[in-house]
């Protein structure tokens, strides 16, 4: 009798206890602005974190300096001088997707992986880069 009325007394602790608040929305949407950046799975094609600078050898020999930046920026060099800017986002180790800042421009993804300890980056048209970490 006497478990009987402990478990009584304990259920109705619980009744009266408040459930923990929900979230502000301000909360909730201070989490959704986080960069991507710190986000999980934002992890790149070779294992590491999406961002930092990387040489890109393109399939025409060209060669890019690439910067992807915290806040899901990126920038662009050919030789020193910027020739593309815009937004990346890593969507998984095996596609990256970036958006040009140009007018009407759409986001694009290139299919990432790395064999043979090379790492490639091939886009919608089946050219493929090689991708170089850089520093």
């Amino acid at each position: 009798m006497k478990k009987l009325m402990m478990i009584a007394a304990l259920a109705s602790l619980t009744a009266c206890s408040k459930p923990d608040a929900a979230p502000s929305e301000a909360a909730t949407e201070a989490t959704a602005a986080t960069p991507a950046a710190t986000t999980a799975e934002n992890i790149a094609a070779d294992g590491k974190p999406s961002v930092g600078k990387f040489k890109i050898t393109s399939h025409d020999g060209k060669v890019y300096m690439e910067e992807d930046k915290a806040d899901g920026t990126y920038v662009g060099t050919l030789d020193g001088k910027v020739v593309e800017t815009g937004k990346w986002e890593q969507k998984d180790p095996g596609t990256f997707c970036f958006t040009k800042d140009t007018k009407d421009a759409k986001q694009e993804c290139n299919a990432e992986k790395v064999e043979a300890g090379k790492w490639t980056t091939t886009n919608a048209k089946g050219e493929v880069s090689t991708v170089e970490r850089v520093g």
